[in-house]
C-alpha cells in the first residue's frame, strides 16, 4: 500500500536512536524527507550515517543538535526543516520519559522539569510548527507518549501523572485543527527493544545470571503475543499514522503493546 508519503516533510524529535529513530527510519523509507534532533552531534552523526547507508547517500535525512528544553529550541527545529526541505507537514514530538521514583521518593523540585519536558516541549513545538501545517495539504501531529496513560506503572509516579496531559493537547488538537485538515493522534508504546531497553535488559541479565534474551522472555510473558516489541514494528504503525493513508484517523490513542493492556477502553 502507497502511504502517500513521497516527498513529505516531517519533523521528529529525540530521534537519534529508540522510538524517534525508528519513525524516522520508516518515514524515509516511505519517501518522506525527515529531520531528526537530538541532543548531542555525535549520536546524531550516527543516526544519520546509519540512515545514509541503508537508503543512499542522497537520503534526504537532516539533523540538528538541540535540547528540546532549551529556550527557543522548538522555533530552532521548525525553521531548520522548512529551511532544509521547504515546508513541513508531520511533526513526530517525543521527548525522554521523566525520571523514574514513587511518589515518596520524588523531590517536589522534580515536578516542574517533567511538565516542561513532557507536556510544554510538545505544546512549544506545535506553537512553533502551527503556521507551516496549515500550509500543508496533509498536515499531521504524532504524540509518542507510552502505556502509562492507561495505567499506572509502578515506579513511574512522574510518567503516571503528566503523560495523560500529553493526550489531553492531542485530544484537543484534533478538535481544532480538524477543521483545518490537520489530524492529532498519540501512540502509546509498550516495552520496545530499544537501545535503552537493551542496556536495562543487560544490567538485568549480569545482575540475575541470566542472558539479556532470557530477561526479555521474561519482559514478554504476561503479554499475549509472548515478546516484547521491535522497534521497526513501533516505527511502522507511527508511520502509517502520519501518513495521507490515515487520512480519516485522528484524536486516537493507539496502543503498541502487544495486546499487553486489557480494557476496554
Amino acid at each position: 500500500m502507497d502511504l502517500g508519503l513521497k516527498d513529505k516533510v516531517a519533523l521528529v524529535t529525540a530521534a537519534s536512536k529508540g522510538l524517534g529513530y525508528a519513525t524516522a527510519e520508516q518515514l524515509l523509507a516511505e519517501g518522506a524527507k525527515v529531520m531528526i534532533c537530538g541532543r548531542t552531534p555525535e549520536s546524531l552523526d550516527v543516526a544519520v550515517a546509519k540512515l545514509k547507508t541503508q537508503y543512499g547517500s542522497d537520503a534526504p535525512i537532516g539533523s540538528i543538535a538541540i535540547d528540546v528544553m532549551a529556550d527557543n529550541a522548538a522555533e530552532t527545529l521548525v525553521e531548520g526543516t522548512v529551511t532544509a526541505f521547504g515546508g513541513l507537514d508531520i511533526l513526530v514530538t517525543n521527548a525522554g520519559g521523566p525520571p523514574a521514583g514513587t511518589f515518596d521518593s520524588t523531590d517536589i523540585s522534580l515536578w516542574q522539569s517533567a511538565f516542561d519536558l513532557t507536556v510544554m516541549s510538545a505544546v512549544k513545538l506545535v506553537k512553533a510548527a502551527e503556521s507551516h501545517l496549515k500550509k500543508s495539504d496533509a498536515g499531521a501531529i504524532l504524540t509518542i507518549t507510552s502505556v502509562s496513560v492507561k495505567f499506572p506503572v509502578a515506579n513511574l509516579m512522574l510518567s503516571n501523572v503528566i503523560r495523560p496531559a500529553v493526550i489531553g493537547l492531542t485530544k484537543a488538537l484534533a478538535q481544532e485543527y480538524g477543521p483545518l485538515g490537520i489530524r492529532a493522534n498519540s501512540i502509546l508504546p509498550g516495552y520496545t527493544r530499544t537501545d535503552r531497553i537493551e542496556y536495562l535488559l543487560t544490567q538485568w541479565a549480569d545482575e540475575r545470571g541470566t542472558s539479556p534474551d532470557e530477561e526479555a522472555a521474561k519482559l514478554g510473558s504476561g503479554v499475549p503475543l509472548k515478546r516484547i516489541g521491535r522497534p521497526e514494528e513501533f516505527g511502522k504503525v507511527a508511520c502509517f499514522l502520519c501518513s495521507p493513508a490515515a487520512s480519516y484517523v485522528t484524536g486516537e490513542m493507539v496502543l503498541v503493546d502487544g495486546g499487553a493492556y486489557p480494557g476496554l477502553m
